[in-house]
């Protein structure tokens, strides 16, 4: 148990700008993760062992992409007990994001909302953070989050995420397909049936070239939108087996405002996060389940704050489950909550 209880952190933290205090916490974590002082906030892992995609998770509680997305802490969040770890998005190049501030809370809600952009360090030092991590030595599967750069026409996104694919391959558990942040001008075009079937066509075959030079298969999922309709999420299904995608993972920010309509900073542009997010990530599950079969990797994220959230989660017809926004809001432990939920919840 930590001997820092978050309930003492969060009113200084909530009391600096939201990005301001993602930053502070994240340059804290990465000075502390490999000190005696992690003894702090270190957690015991609830051991709720799973198979999925070929890969043996600790349990089924993981970190969804975009906290740490240069993948600097990644030893730091595997000491609060996560079963698994996603750094990223990672783009072929360094980028700035989009212009500050591009981060709020919405506290009335439970809520974030966000327009980063991919800001991020670059592949090449992406790639030395993650090879510096003990995480998976440890236990720990980690997943690498891909994306393209800002300034690559939409046209050539392909080539971004090849070029990513090509540098994470080695050293990631699993790889993350993000198509469907809101931030990027014109990305979750790439949702649409003839840009998926294109894309996922082209990374389906250097996936296969990958795995005969490196003797491994990296599974390989593909990040959605829950801003889709019952059509755009059958043809995402069926292209997603039609090219031996792994899985997929449901689902990302949205850009609806129905729930938080009238609540301060509501209208900011940008990816909604929390728990306005929880029905309708947990409605594009359900069909995603329907028409992907039983059997077919799962991983459901959005609006988890709480343990009976993650249980929910699992109903809809998730295999395993990411926390983000609710992580800020309840702290470390959250994890340790949901992760114990699931592991109750399914030896009943």
């Amino acid at each position: 148990m930590a001997l820092l209880p978050y309930a003492l952190t969060r009113p200084f933290l909530f009391g600096l700008d939201p990005e301001q205090a993602h930053d502070l916490t994240l340059d804290t974590l990465a000075r502390i993760q490999h000190t005696p002082l992690m003894c702090a906030i270190r957690q015991t892992r609830i051991d709720d062992p799973v198979t999925l995609a070929g890969l043996r998770f600790p349990n089924r509680i993981g970190l969804a992409a975009g906290l740490d997305k240069n993948g600097r802490c990644i030893d730091g969040f595997g000491a609060l007990g996560f079963g698994f770890i996603e750094v990223g998005t990672v783009t072929p190049l360094a980028q700035p994001g989009n212009p500050k501030p591009r981060m709020w809370r919405l506290t009335e809600a439970n809520a974030l909302i966000n327009r980063l952009g991919f800001n991020n360090g670059g592949l090449t030092a992406f790639v030395a953070n993650v090879q510096r991590a003990k995480f998976r030595q440890q236990g720990g599967i980690l997943g690498l989050n891909i994306g393209k750069n800002a300034t690559t026409p939409i046209e050539r996104a392909v080539d971004d995420y090849l070029t990513c694919l090509d540098g994470v391959y080695p050293h990631a558990d699993y790889v993350t397909v993000n198509i469907s942040s809101p931030n990027t001008t014109n990305l979750r075009a790439l949702q649409s049936d003839e840009a998926l079937d294109t894309l996922l066509g082209a990374l389906s075959e250097r996936h296969f070239t990958l795995a005969q030079r490196h003797g491994r298969q990296v599974p390989m999922f593909v990040k959605i939108a829950p801003d889709l309709v019952e059509g755009q999420i059958r043809v995402i299904a069926t292209t997603l087996k039609n090219h031996g995608i792994s899985g997929v993972i449901a689902t990302n920010t949205t850009i609806a405002r129905d729930a938080v309509k009238g609540l301060p900073n509501a209208n900011e542009t940008g990816g909604l996060s929390g728990a306005p997010v929880f029905e309708a990530s947990n409605a594009v599950i359900r069909q995603l389940r329907a028409e992907l079969g039983a059997g077919y990797p799962i991983i459901g994220v959005g609006g988890v704050m709480s343990g009976s959230d993650a249980v929910a989660k699992v109903a809809a017809g998730a295999d395993l489950v990411q926390i983000y926004t609710g992580f800020i809001y309840k702290g470390p432990e959250l994890i340790t909550e949901a992760a114990q939920a699931l592991k109750s919840n399914t030896s009943r």
